[in-house]
């Protein structure tokens, strides 16, 4: 992985304000994408030439003064501000083994007790345990399987998103906030290795820098033995358990998708997947 990340973030994330949105006169032709050096320089307060050490890895140690004005003139919300903030904070360097995730006993009781699709997600996007209701939503929610690859690289799981293309930036977005600064774990150099050799859309969303936290958020899946679902996920944190998140899928009472939801779960318990009938017309 790149040793300058800060000049990388900045980088990619300059080249997607517009100058106008940050107040800049447009005269002439333009020859970059997004703010100028010199702009971001002049709007944060700063000196070109400072800024140019920054992007350039030559000064690694800004004051957080320095970068909350950058992250103002970036438009950076609340994450990507508090990402930015951690690549400029020194790290002590030391051998990495790659870290084993154990789901804690309580939230594996409770998967098993929850009437809803529901999975536990770890920091690299891991399936790391899931109920029987979550694989029949996704034969990829099991253990096992990493998200990432899944839907990037899995032709079967792509075709369950009909918002493939957004969902997927949400996800990379997500997957940069999840994973931090800490860029030289193993798992993490060889999945975004794999996903950039095999991936185009992977590349480009990757090359954005884009960083969002893992809430919860309203999803659609178009899901082949039932069709379109209309879902919620919620991803809720696992306090004994850093990095690891809960993630619970769920219908609004009475909808279309709520019944096919019940649908599922009664192919999840090895009953026949049966779609409602509609009652007998009257003969009389």
């Amino acid at each position: 992985m790149s040793d300058n990340t800060i000049g990388e973030f900045l980088r990619a994330r300059r080249a997607l304000v517009r100058p106008e949105d940050a107040g800049v006169r447009v005269t002439g032709v333009r020859r970059v994408a997004g703010l100028r050096r010199e702009e971001v320089a002049m709007l944060a307060g700063i000196s070109g030439d400072y800024y140019l050490r920054l992007e350039q890895g030559r000064d690694r140690n800004p004051s957080l003064g320095v970068l909350e004005a950058i992250a103002r003139v970036l438009q950076l919300d609340e994450a990507a501000t508090d990402y930015l903030i951690g690549l400029a904070t020194p790290k002590p360097r030391r051998a990495r083994r790659p870290r084993r995730e154990t789901v804690p006993a309580g939230i594996r009781q409770l998967l098993d007790a929850l009437a809803l699709p529901a999975f536990v997600e770890g920091r690299y996007f891991d399936v790391l345990a899931a109920n029987p209701l979550a694989t029949a939503l996704s034969s990829n929610l099991q253990p096992g399987r990493n998200r990432m690859l899944s839907v990037f690289l899995d032709p079967q799981e792509r075709a369950l998103y009909p918002d493939w293309e957004r969902d997927t930036a949400v996800l990379v977005a997500g997957f940069r906030e999840s994973v931090g600064t800490d860029t030289d774990d193993p798992r993490f150099v060889q999945l975004v290795g794999e996903l950039s050799l095999s991936s185009e859309q992977f590349r480009q969303l990757w090359a954005r820098h884009d960083v969002q936290t893992r809430d919860g958020r309203p999803t659609r899946l178009e899901h082949p033995q039932v069709g379109e679902l209309s879902l919620r996920r919620e991803k809720l944190t696992i306090g004994e358990a850093p990095g690891q998140l809960l993630a619970v899928y769920h219908a609004e009472p009475g909808s279309e998708s709520a019944d096919k939801l019940a649908l599922l779960a009664s192919a999840a318990a090895g009953r026949p997947l049966k779609r409602a009938s509609a009652p007998p017309m009257s003969t009389a």
